[in-house]
């Protein structure tokens, strides 16, 4: 397990502080909310929670810039907080409802916003890391100098497509950062009995793509190295790889007891490594905000969730006919027969 490492106190801001602190505690309270909703039965099906690894999508939301993409896997509610859809609309979403992102159809897994350059949630292991390559292939071709920020775990670091996707995004100098979101378990395998390689980062070297690993309980941490990463691909270049070390404190989903580790484990990671705590210190040993201003920012992050939690429970759900749209695109001029 990756342990902090010692640094110089990076040049950051009051303000950079407490929206680092903010968005990695909507994406925490949100997750706890989505968990009692599907305790409740409001939310069915699959649904992978995003608690311990707040730090990963924050750190690198804050490198990005407007117009970059991203996609990822069925671990996804916290990306899409970080990049800035609606928390209703995504809580919505999750209880298969009429205002949810995806008007209900897309459930907890494959929801996704144009608006907010977000494509997707995928449920297919390691499906996502070539359609990352295609949009980043996009923007090269449209020279717009964006960047796509592709999220895959330890397990889908395994699959052959994903090596695939490497090969092709050197070949062809893509503007894509792979970010390996390593939580220590594919599921409920350990990464030691999944992998003899030492790091996941390093695979990338036969393709010739760059790479390092950084402690992704450490937001700070993981934003400038995802600068580092984005600054590679803009300045064309091509691909980077980010092994960020996280951790999950919850099962793989809501259906899993997570009996392949011990209680003392997570205790541990929880006490000594919780990402949000870790500002929360910072801002109270650097005297940036008192706990009466923590505590006045944790009410207004769970009015928001309570907030979300009731306009999904308020939307109705989706009508019939719905079942027969978006599934065929009318690909026929307009006046021309059918």
């Amino acid at each position: 397990m990756a342990t902090r490492k010692a640094a110089a106190k990076p040049n950051v801001s009051k303000d950079e502080l407490l929206h680092y602190y903010r968005e990695m505690l909507l994406i925490r309270r949100f997750e706890e909310k989505a968990g009692q909703l599907y305790g409740m039965g409001l939310i069915g099906g699959f649904c992978h929670l995003y608690i311990g690894q707040e730090a990963v999508v924050v750190g690198l939301e804050a490198a990005a810039e407007e117009g970059d993409k991203r996609v990822t896997s069925y671990r996804d509610h916290g990306h899409m907080l970080a990049c800035g859809m609606d928390p209703r609309g995504v809580m919505a979403e999750l209880t298969g409802r009429e205002g949810g992102y995806s008007r209900g159809k897309g459930g907890s897994m494959h929801m996704f916003s144009r608006e907010k350059h977000f494509y997707g949630g995928h449920g297919i292991v390691g499906a996502q890391v070539p359609i990352g390559a295609g949009l980043a292939m996009a923007d090269k071709y449209l020279g717009n100098d964006r960047v796509t920020f592709t999220y895959f775990g330890d397990g889908a670091a395994n699959q052959g497509q994903v090596y695939e996707t490497y090969n092709m995004a050197e070949l062809w100098d893509l503007p894509v950062v792979f970010v390996i979101e390593n939580n220590q378990y594919a599921m409920g395998t350990s990464v030691k009995r999944a992998t003899k390689s030492m790091t996941l980062y390093e695979r990338g070297v036969a393709y010739g793509i760059p790479g390092e690993q950084v402690d992704g309980m450490d937001v700070l941490a993981v934003k400038a190295a995802g600068e580092k990463a984005v600054a590679h691909c803009r300045a064309g270049k091509g691909p980077y790889i980010l092994e960020v070390m996280t951790y999950r404190y919850r099962g793989h989903s809501m259906s899993d007891p997570a009996k392949y580790r011990t209680r003392e484990e997570v205790q541990e990671m929880r006490e000594k490594r919780d990402a949000i705590e870790h500002v929360r210190t910072m801002l109270l040993t650097g005297k940036h905000a008192s706990e009466d201003d923590l505590k006045a920012i944790d009410k207004e992050i769970k009015d928001i969730v309570n907030q979300a939690a009731e306009f999904a429970k308020e939307s109705p759900e989706p009508a019939l006919a719905e079942l027969w749209t978006d599934i065929y695109a009318d690909a026929l001029p307009q006046g021309e027969a059918h």
